[in-house]
């Protein structure tokens, strides 16, 4: 094992898969956008990108219905951009997509060989129609800057980060020593763990965008449709929701040791499965494109997306307290916040060596 260190090194770490939500696709995503401003190579040991997935970029295969709904084309106006952010609208009115916003977005995938287009409601895809398009794009460009599996990271003396890093195997590992982190974790409890470990709190995560699946000829048509309209499903459409309130406290009070999946209240009328799968959905955030919550945006500088808890420690996109509605705002959110960080450590790398 040996312990390597560089003036410039800094790491964009990425945890799970699909299963652990923005996100192991983003992290890949971000240190794309994140732009490392010229070091001469004598004056760093290595710049890199790191991912303990197996399958990179799963979470941009499967949105869009299948065809990556890269960003949104119709908000020129960052302020309206920013209202398409149930969490995060009020930070993200100030300098942050102008920045980094949609426009950027398409031209990085333009000049990197990937057609674009706009469809009437705004959402970007590529002309393709494939997500494969996107993938193979962003996964051309981490490769080229020299992909490393970290498998765990802690914090190390004077302000470093330690990872243990996998070569080839997990039978030969290897401990770098980084300056800088940027953690693009998606929604992932290993990401959640890793902020708190470093002196961050954390938001509990809940399911933002997810899947429901309903077996209905009349509606596959509709899979992937933005619209105005809010479609609503009431299971207990004979209760007033002050009603609905006054049971759960009553049942939590009354239950106070049992867990809330195997206490159903009666007077619901919901089937005992169907309860459990509405609150368990077969496995915590196992369908679901986007979570809610994460470190909190006050915790952050959204100018250079740096911790205002620990120096040289960065965020970017799901794993922040951010959630946007559908339409590749959520994306969006997560290319403007790579690039910011990635822009912000070149600039700082470049600084140490000078």
């Amino acid at each position: 094992m040996s312990l390597k260190s560089g003036l410039a090194s800094f790491f964009l770490l990425q945890f799970g898969s699909l299963s652990s939500s923005t996100s192991t696709s983003t992290a890949v995503r971000r240190c794309n956008f994140g732009h490392l401003r010229p070091v001469p190579p004598s004056k760093r040991a290595f710049t890199c990108l790191a991912t303990s997935s197996p399958q990179s970029a799963e979470k941009v295969k499967i949105s869009g219905g299948g065809r990556c709904n890269v960003t949104n084309g119709h908000c020129p106006d960052t302020k309206i951009l920013a209202e398409h952010y149930p969490r995060g609208h009020r930070e993200l009115r100030g300098s942050f997509f102008n920045t980094h916003g949609p426009g950027d977005t398409m031209s990085w995938f333009t000049d990197h060989g990937v057609a674009l287009k706009i469809e009437e409601d705004g959402r970007v895809f590529p002309i393709t129609n494939n997500s494969s398009s996107i993938v193979d794009c962003l996964l051309s460009e981490a490769r080229e800057r020299g992909g490393k599996t970290v498998t765990s990271v802690s914090a190390g003396v004077q302000g470093k980060f330690i990872l243990k890093v996998e070569k080839r195997s997990v039978e030969f590992l290897e401990y770098l020593e980084a300056d800088y982190l940027l953690i693009a974790s998606g929604g992932s409890r290993q990401g959640y763990d890793l902020a708190v470990q470093l002196g961050h709190s954390i938001v509990d995560g809940v399911p933002s965008l997810f899947t429901f699946k309903i077996k209905d000829p009349l509606l596959s048509e509709l899979s992937g449709c933005l619209d105005a309209a809010l479609l609503m499903v009431d299971f207990v459409p004979d209760l007033h929701i002050e009603d609905m309130k006054s049971i759960l406290s009553q049942q939590k009070q009354k239950f106070a040791k049992q867990k809330v999946l195997n206490s159903c209240p009666s007077e619901f009328g919901i089937v005992k499965r169907f309860w459990k799968y509405m609150l368990d959905r077969e496995g915590q955030y196992k369908d679901e494109f986007v979570t809610a919550g994460g470190v909190p945006l006050s915790e952050i500088s959204l100018k250079t997306m740096e911790s205002k808890i620990r120096p040289n420690l960065f965020f970017a996109g799901e794993v922040l307290n951010v959630d946007g509605v559908t339409g590749g705002f959520n994306f969006q959110n997560a290319w403007s916040g790579g690039y910011i960080a990635g822009t912000t450590i070149g600039e700082l790398a470049a600084k140490a060596v000078c």
